[in-house]
């Protein structure tokens, strides 16, 4: 068979294909993320961006292909979660920019459109780095080129460039020694040759209709968010509500990597029905859907994973909602003065902190940070929510300060898409994020506070304390699953059975003459009490040292330590 044009039927196609490959898989390609934490997101993240894309392809109705490609990179980018979302977003940039004027789509136009992809992606990287999805996509991209000089047929060039992505996917462990040290292939690449896979497969009439994954049940959402609206009406005091996060998970029964039991109503529910309350369990055949109110959303979104694979997770923070709704009622209780002030004169910059944690949320405002956006370890906040945030502001000028690596350049390309102008302090940890407040002026000017905060980063060593997932061997040493790690700067200094072992072993990791300041964050999944411990032993290290304890709330580590 030979194809020689793509129609907007078959681009359409094709992208509902990958959206769906990248749902199927997304366990699997979070099991590839080196590190054996237990915040392996690049299969959530890119399946969440490639989810945004889809729809607005899928919701814009045209039949220029040039047209729906613009609309893909349009959903990507503002769906965009994480790196490895933003990446594949940029992918789809380049790939729409050039085809935005064609109504079909021809061999030739297909590789062009890969090419100008893969440049579009190596230049939204400050540090393009081989052995990642950049690899996979620049040789997959090289090969279609390749072929289109030979060949017309769109079939010939779509499989070309998906057998040298693959191709290059394996060769990822030979080109980062990190990945072969692990035994696995780089898991961004891992889900762009899904992603490719999808769509050599849908253009060749591969792609099976039965099984398709279903992301809307407009029956279970509606009985989900009257359970919800129910339980969180009224005027509450953010204090009195007991269960804190309202999470949401929507489960692909026995699909996944993880599953361990076969799906029985009474099991599933009655496991759920002791971590909170607003508990709702509904399902079919094939989908289980959750919303309930917990303290333990980790717990929640793992019990899940024992049955299949995630389709979808959504966790808010009802207490900060509720302050939210509180402070918007009581304003025009206040000086009438004061509120006609900021109508006139709203704050003129917004500093923006990504964080997950009730504590944490509350320390940074104590720094000076105006808003929080829930998010970190496994829930990077999409492009869209930290566009919005910079946007409802109404501030002048935006600061954002991401705490996370992985958040970079989706507040990247949120800062140059927002309403008004917007810097981004490259802040990798919370520690960072609230040394770099120690550098903010009000006064100053918006480059100038960027450049003060970013030379306070280097002034704090940042730990974390959390548990492996996996048996593995990194950073020369033998971790075993359950195991406690302590990371410090992003590589493993410590690891043991115990808890609060592993977090004096990590504080004594961090100590040098210098040190004056020990900074203790403790998590949800902690108490104050072996807080109160740690910070008795680490006080017994050295009587010169000076400890701080705060309550962090933040989910997947136990502790956050910092030095200075």
């Amino acid at each position: 068979m030979k194809v020689t044009e793509i129609t907007n039927l078959e681009f359409g196609k094709m992208v509902q294909a990958a959206s769906q490959k990248l749902n199927q898989n997304a366990d699997f390609i979070n099991s590839l993320n080196v590190f054996p934490v237990p915040d392996g997101d690049t299969g959530t993240n890119m399946s969440l961006s490639l989810q945004s894309g889809a729809k607005y392809e899928r919701d814009l109705d045209s039949t220029a292909v040039g047209a729906l490609a613009t609309a893909l990179a349009k959903g990507l980018l503002m769906g965009a979660r994480g790196n490895s979302g933003v990446i594949l977003s940029q992918i789809f940039r380049g790939f729409s920019k050039k085809l935005a004027d064609k109504q079909t789509l021809t061999a030739q136009d297909l590789a062009d459109g890969f090419a100008a992809g893969a440049e579009t992606a190596y230049k939204a990287v400050m540090k393009p780095t081989e052995g990642t999805i950049l690899t996979v996509v620049r040789e997959g991209a090289q090969a279609g080129l390749n072929t289109a000089k030979k060949s017309d047929d769109v079939l010939a060039v779509m499989d070309a460039v998906f057998e040298a992505a693959k191709a290059a996917l394996a060769t990822t462990p030979d080109l980062l020694p990190v990945l072969k040290q692990v035994g696995v292939v780089d898991s961004g690449g891992q889900g762009l040759t899904f992603v490719l896979e999808a769509f050599n497969d849908s253009l060749n009439g591969r792609v099976a209709e039965e099984g398709d994954y279903k992301p809307d049940d407009a029956e279970m959402d509606e009985m989900i968010d009257a359970t919800h609206h129910q339980s969180v009406q009224g005027k509450l005091d953010p204090n009195s509500i007991k269960f804190g996060y309202c999470t949401e998970i929507m489960v692909r029964i026995g699909r996944g990597k993880q599953v361990d039991h076969d799906f029985d109503y009474d099991t599933f529910y009655d496991y759920l029905a002791n971590l909170g309350d607003s508990l709702l369990v509904v399902n079919d055949d094939e989908i289980v859907k959750v919303h309930v109110h917990t303290e333990h959303p980790g717990k929640v979104i793992a019990w899940g994973q024992e049955f299949g694979d995630l389709a979808k997770v959504k966790v808010d923070n009802m207490r900060m909602q509720q302050e939210t709704i509180m402070e918007h009622d009581e304003a025009p209780a206040e000086s009438a003065v004061a509120t006609a002030t900021a109508e006139e004169a709203p704050a003129d910059t917004a500093i923006i902190a990504i964080t997950a944690g009730d504590g944490l949320a509350t320390l940074f405002k104590s720094l000076g940070v105006t808003h929080v956006v829930n998010g970190g370890q496994t829930m990077n906040p999409s492009t869209q929510d930290i566009v919005d945030a910079i946007n409802q502001s109404k501030a002048k000028r935006a600061i954002v300060l991401p705490n996370n690596k992985n958040i970079f350049l989706a507040a990247e390309q949120a800062a140059k898409v927002a309403d008004v102008p917007a810097v981004i302090v490259h802040s990798k940890t919370v520690s960072q994020g609230m040394t770099a407040m120690l550098g903010y002026n009000p006064d100053a000017e918006l480059d100038e506070n960027q450049e003060a905060m970013e030379d306070n980063l280097s002034a704090v060593k940042s730990g974390q304390v959390t548990h492996a997932i996996r048996d593995t061997q990194l950073d020369g040493f033998d971790i075993k699953e359950g195991n406690f790690m302590g990371i410090v700067d992003g590589t493993i200094k410590v690891t043991d059975a115990d808890l609060l072992t592993t977090a004096v072993d990590t504080v004594k990791a961090m100590l040098d003459d210098e040190s004056e300041i020990i900074t203790i964050i403790y998590g949800a999944d902690t108490t104050a009490e072996v807080a109160e411990q740690l910070q008795e032993q680490v006080e017994a290290l050295d009587d010169d040292l000076e400890t701080e304890v705060h309550e962090g709330d933040q989910p997947v580590y136990p502790f956050l330590i910092s030095v200075e």
